[in-house]
């Protein structure tokens, strides 16, 4: 049985803590390790978290200081030891049947690097929701490594679930750790790194659930479109600057990205400006800056490009706007 090992950052969090757990221990057919990571929570986690590793699988670190989310993801990475290793914010849960769709998928192709999957939201502390059985095995499109890469350029942003993410633990140990410099893009700059070791597989099923609320993560940097996009930059930057300096064509790709980043920023800009938003303003000055052409010729190529074009265009003419924790315009 092929085995993965799951690592849980946690910093108050405890009343989602136990459900995010409990979806990693019901996955069957794969042998499970699980290390809760607490970064000195004041709230119940820990009490939360000593009751869940009654389950020998579970294993914890109770940090007395807040080392930042940085120092969990790095140390869960050197803890792994599996085939495989996922990585899952404890307000987040998987779907049944998720891990082993996913494994199932890369152990008919060792070449590949990750896996993902779609999700569900939930709001708040809502219930986790009734999920349709998942098809199994699970119908897949693999991205090889320069075109993943190069979708990522073109379109400046990831339309990833992150607790979807399911890595071969030989190619994360090769990729290595995330970078501090990098608050709030740190998984765009890794995800782009592992697909420099191998193809990526995109399940076209639900494979795990992101919560939204108030308290999470960058829930300020979802609500400024602006902070994203140049921390989008700064991850693609890093990326080009270090390990992918190092592909063919790095060049013309680093450039594409910049057209890329700044086409987001000019329809972004349009998005603001049509919900009359002062954020528009500084979103067009940021385009030009990155791409002057911007300012002459839209770039309408960009929504070409963007599978979720046509449901954005609805959402605004809904009155609605639809940035959320998954997918940030």
């Amino acid at each position: 049985m092929t085995n993965i090992d799951v690592v849980v950052p946690n910093y108050n969090y405890g009343r989602y803590l136990r459900a995010c757990v409990e979806s990693i221990l019901n996955q069957e057919a794969v042998t499970i390790r699980v290390l809760i990571i607490d970064n000195a929570s004041t709230d119940d986690s820990a009490e939360i978290a000593r009751s869940l590793a009654r389950d020998p699988r579970v294993e914890l670190v109770l940090r007395t200081e807040n080392l930042g989310t940085h120092a969990s993801f790095n140390q869960g990475i050197d803890w792994a030891e599996a085939d495989y290793f996922l990585l899952m914010f404890s307000d987040d849960f998987l779907v049944p049947g998720a891990l082993k769709r996913a494994i199932d998928i890369m152990e008919a192709d060792k070449t590949i690097a990750f896996a993902y999957g779609r999700d569900v939201s939930v709001k708040g502390s809502a219930a986790i929701p009734q999920i349709p059985p998942q098809p199994d095995p699970a119908p897949f499109r693999l991205h090889q490594s320069r075109a993943f890469i190069k979708r990522f350029c073109r379109l400046g942003v990831f339309q990833i679930p992150g607790p979807s993410i399911v890595v071969r633990t030989s190619v994360q140990k090769r990729a290595g750790h995330y970078r501090t410099e990098l608050p709030h893009s740190d998984d765009y700059e890794v995800w782009l790194r592992l697909a420099m070791h191998g193809p990526v597989a995109e399940l076209d099923c639900i494979q795990a659930g992101i919560r939204s609320h108030d308290a999470n993560r960058s829930t300020e940097l979802w609500a400024h479109q602006i902070q994203h996009i140049l921390h989008t930059a700064a991850a693609a930057k890093s990326f080009f600057d270090h390990e992918g300096g190092s592909m063919e064509g790095s060049r013309a790709m680093r450039r594409l990205a910049q057209r890329g980043i700044a086409n987001r920023a000019y329809w972004s800009g349009v998005s603001h400006l049509i919900r009359r938003d002062g954020e528009a303003a500084d979103l067009f000055k940021l385009a030009f800056r990155l791409s002057p052409a911007t300012a002459l010729i839209p770039p309408v190529g960009y929504l070409v490009n963007r599978p979720d074009t046509l449901r954005r265009i609805g959402s605004f003419l809904a009155g609605r706007g639809v940035a959320s924790k998954r997918y940030v315009s």
